[in-house]
């Protein structure tokens, strides 16, 4: 009987139950599941795994405002979901607090961090690598066809004064600076993928901390030879119309006996200075900018001139982006930084080849500042002749600048 009474009102109330569920409005449910607008779907996960690039802004007026209260962004449920707090963290909307006022300090999250990696590891390295590689390849082909460029003249036993010791100096400084700066630039690049298994994560991890180290503090002294070059020899390294001349008989370098008219620099050596002039000062800049996170941002004001000249949209690459989190800001400040040293390195490599085993008493002008007069008569002598005409009006006997 008791039996009979219980499942009587449990029958009635599950009737009453149904009755109220399909009368509240509430209970109108598609029968599809919609995921809240706005959320990540599995779609997306998985194109962002395979590098595709995915549309989000679409979802930035899912994050809310950043003036909301705290209540709203950290509510039971954040305002609509947690889903709400990532995305306005994600894309900067969120109104962060912290307790410091370092730049980039509010960022959280900052999406382009993978973009830069990616690159980083992948273009950056390979083709760098392969710029040197190639550029050694090249040097060493030119040098099992040409072999050694010597003096073809007879040699007079007559030495000039090339290069004061002031000049050696500011050479030397740069070209050391830029030396220790190119090795330990290449550690941090491929230190990981290339050290690591010859000499164990310890030993790296002190190689890669001097490394640093070296790099930091050695880039003054670079700077430093990089004003001196310039103040020393902007003046000589003007074009003029010998340069022509040199450049349509190929500097003599790839025939013999042939010796086209040069100053001081011939238009080789002017190309050369004015790579270092350029690739300096944009190397220099882009270090600072690394030296003093934050402070020296360089990249979206730059990228509002290109915009306005209408060069990446002609060249396909759209509208550079303008506004940008501090993080992007060193990220493009390291991608250019490490570009701008390759091809700086590519360059020195010809150069160092030339005034080492590619050229006869090349050496010596930068060494001890003293050159085979003949020497100076075949590669350089439009100098030589302002030299002993300097020398003839001061009453010199001794061939000097």
């Amino acid at each position: 009987m008791l039996r009979a009474i219980f499942a009587l009102i449990l029958t009635c109330l599950m009737a009453i139950s149904a009755s109220a569920q399909e009368a509240s409005p509430q209970s109108q449910q598609t029968e599809e599941f919609q995921p809240r607008s706005g959320s990540p779907t599995l779609e997306d996960i998985l194109a962002r795994q395979r590098g595709e690039d995915v549309d989000f802004s679409w979802r930035l007026d899912q994050t809310g405002t950043a003036a909301a209260g705290i209540s709203e962004q950290l509510g039971t449920l954040g305002g609509e979901s947690d889903s709400d707090v990532y995305l306005a963290l994600r894309y900067g909307t969120a109104d962060v607090t912290v307790s410091t006022n370092a730049p980039g300090a509010g960022v959280l999250i900052q999406d382009r961090g993978m973009w830069w990696w990616q690159f980083r590891e992948g273009p950056l390295s390979i083709y760098g690598a392969w710029l040197m590689g190639g550029t050694l390849a090249a040097l060493a082909l030119f040098y099992l066809l040409r072999g050694k460029i010597m003096i073809d003249g007879p040699k007079t036993g007559r030495t000039m004064t090339r290069f004061t010791g002031f000049e050696r100096f500011g050479h030397w400084l740069f070209a050391a600076s830029f030396l220790v700066l190119g090795a330990t630039g290449l550690i941090s690049l491929f230190g990981r993928a290339v050290l690591i298994p010859v000499f164990g994560k310890e030993s790296f991890a002190m190689i890669a901390m001097a490394s640093k180290w070296a790099h930091n503090n050695v880039a003054w002294a670079f700077m430093l030879g990089l004003l001196i070059i310039i103040l020393n020899w902007t003046v000589h390294n003007i074009p003029n119309r010998h340069d022509l001349t040199w450049l349509a008989k190929g500097g003599g370098l790839f025939s013999k006996g042939v010796h086209p008219p040069a100053r001081k620099f011939n238009a080789g050596q002017k190309m050369i200075f004015w790579g270092c002039v350029v690739l300096g000062l944009s190397i220099s800049a882009s270090g600072l900018s690394l030296l003093f996170p934050f402070e020296l941002p360089m990249f979206a004001k730059t990228f509002v001139i290109l915009n306005d000249t209408g060069l990446p949209q002609a060249f396909g690459l759209g509208v550079l982006p303008e506004q940008m989190a501090p993080h992007e800001e060193m990220q493009f400040a390291q991608l250019w930084h490490s570009i701008v040293a390759f091809v700086f390195m590519a360059m020195i490599f010809a150069h160092i080849y030339i005034g080492s085993i590619g050229m006869e008493g090349a050496f010596d002008a930068m060494g001890s500042g003293e050159v085979e007069e003949q020497w100076a008569k075949e590669h350089h002598s439009l100098w030589v002749e302002e030299v002993k005409a300097k020398q003839a009006a001061s009453g010199s006997a001794t061939p000097a600048e």
